[in-house]
């Protein structure tokens, strides 16, 4: 069986990744199909050696189509992912427009994969934010194992989650800082370069910003409703990869070693941890790789049940465009899909 498959946004930093990871994981597709705005039309992108002409998302006919994985962005998602899935395609959705839709999964397939099956009200499943993919990969077979109560983190977020122009912008001011010119900032609040951020998304009332609200509220979606949750997200001048300090605070008594033997069996997940220097992961590292890998694990005794982490991925990856893909793998090998042309 292969499938149909169209990929909205397909000019962007995450639509090119999900071109690139379809054809990696031999994804199986008759069809293949670049969808833009109407400004990218013609533009040229790869899909494993070859190459695609990207047409108007606008315009297109989804009537035959299998799978949109949509990485255009929020307002395109509200406007265009309930019509393509009125049309019979189900529609993987990276943006935040339909994460909390009591009709639409929220998916991390090492996580919750058995959630997939109610797709089908609306055709639509969600992808979480890029800081929480990784987060409950890490806190699933903890959770499993020692039941957490209460999780405190922060985010060391690279700038590709803000798009290319997050990605220019470091690029532009780490080479002025370089060569005596203006430093300017237009899509960060201030300066990057050499420089953190601790602010990601808009300030809430309640002082936490929607990206550290995002973290909190899909997490109990995706893991347990019970699970208490605060963080921290800061931008910092790293161009992928997003790294994350977690603390939590178990039910049952954890030892560090129980933990690393609880983690290293998990799925997507790596442990790199030796007590000396190097012995952990960087986000340098963790770029072009799908697991998210843990490192510095460590028991807290400032809390009872308290246990620390380091946790790495590359959120181009498994933060968007392979968990995507990963959900689709999903809808094909527990059968929740069939060729549309096929079944025809």
């Amino acid at each position: 069986m292969s499938f149909k498959v169209a990929v909205a946004g397909a000019t962007g930093n995450v639509g090119r990744e999900m071109l690139d990871i379809l054809a990696e994981r031999a994804f199986p597709v008759s069809e293949v199909v670049a969808l833009a705005s109407s400004r990218s039309v013609g533009t040229e992108v790869s899909f494993g050696d070859r190459t695609l002409k990207v047409k108007a998302l606008e315009h297109y006919d989804f009537s035959d189509t299998d799978i949109c994985l949509m990485s255009a962005g929020g307002e395109v998602s509200k406007e265009w992912s309930p019509k393509i899935g009125a049309q019979g395609a189900v529609v993987i959705d990276n943006s935040s427009a339909w994460r909390m839709h009591p009709d639409v999964p929220l998916i991390v397939p090492e996580v919750n994969a058995a959630a997939t099956a109610g797709f089908s009200k609306m055709n639509i499943i969600a992808n979480p934010n890029c800081s929480t993919a990784q987060l409950v990969v890490a806190l699933k077979p903890l959770h499993d194992r020692f039941g957490i109560k209460r999780v405190v983190v922060s985010t060391y977020q690279s700038v590709s989650g803000a798009g290319k122009e997050g990605m220019d912008e470091l690029f532009n001011q780490t080479r002025a800082v370089f060569s005596a010119g203006e430093v300017t900032n237009k899509k960060f609040p201030k300066r990057i370069s050499f420089n953190l951020i601790p602010h990601i998304d808009v300030f809430m009332e309640d002082g936490f910003t929607k990206e550290e609200w995002k973290m909190v509220v899909e997490t109990k979606k995706i893991l347990d409703p019970k699970i208490k949750l605060t963080a921290t997200c800061v931008r910092v001048p790293v161009f992928i990869g997003h790294s994350e300090s977690v603390n939590i605070e178990c039910e049952k008594p954890v030892t560090a070693e129980e933990a690393r033997e609880v983690l290293r069996t998990a799925p997507g997940i790596l442990v790199i941890d030796k007590h000396e220097p190097g012995g952990y992961i960087t986000p340098h590292e963790a770029a072009g790789e799908d697991a998210t890998y843990i490192s510095r694990i460590r028991e807290d005794a400032t809390v009872e049940n308290g246990l620390a982490f380091w946790c790495v991925s590359d959120n181009l990856r498994k933060g968007a465009a392979l968990n995507a893909i990963q959900i689709a793998e999903v809808l094909v090998n527990r059968k929740l899909i069939q060729p549309r042309k096929q079944a025809a």
